[in-house]
């Protein structure tokens, strides 16, 4: 029986409109890089078209240009192990020390050992006992902001 006398029916009783033949596995294939290497070796020769080669081997031109394209770029050197893959740091620690340009003089501080804390807002000093809740804290430095 021939493909033209064969007729294929579909569940609603109408003849199929088309009919695809699938051939090989229908898995990708994988290549060795001999393999490879021979395929690109052999779309090189002198007369030879690539997608002659490419056709009679069952891959796409596309496949075999990169093929080509990938044997002609120079093979990217391993590192070493022994070889670290970064530059060490080096610091220069000055010999002598660096003269620091002098400060305002500020007035003396009183120390006390309460626990206050000390904000600077706008050139005034807010001096903050412990023990002030948050509320008084924040309006304190509210008025501070608003009248510099």
């Amino acid at each position: 029986m021939s493909i033209s006398q064969l007729t294929l029916k579909s569940s609603d009783d109408e003849p199929v409109r088309r009919f695809e033949v699938f051939t090989g596995s229908g898995r990708r294939r994988e290549w060795n890089d001999e393999q490879k290497a021979q395929i690109v070796a052999e779309s090189y020769e002198p007369g030879v078209k690539v997608c002659s080669v490419a056709r009679r081997h069952g891959l796409t031109p596309q496949q075999l240009f990169t093929w080509r394209r990938l044997a002609r770029k120079p093979l990217e050197a391993a590192p070493d192990v022994d070889v670290p893959m970064f530059a060490p740091a080096v610091l220069d620690v000055p010999t002598r020390p660096v003269a620091k340009e002098p400060e305002a003089p500020r007035a003396a501080r009183r120390k006390s050992s309460s626990g206050a804390i000390e904000l600077e807002l706008g050139g005034a000093i807010v001096r903050i006992a412990s023990g002030t809740d948050a509320a008084t804290i924040a309006a304190v430095i509210q008025a501070v902001k608003a009248t510099s």
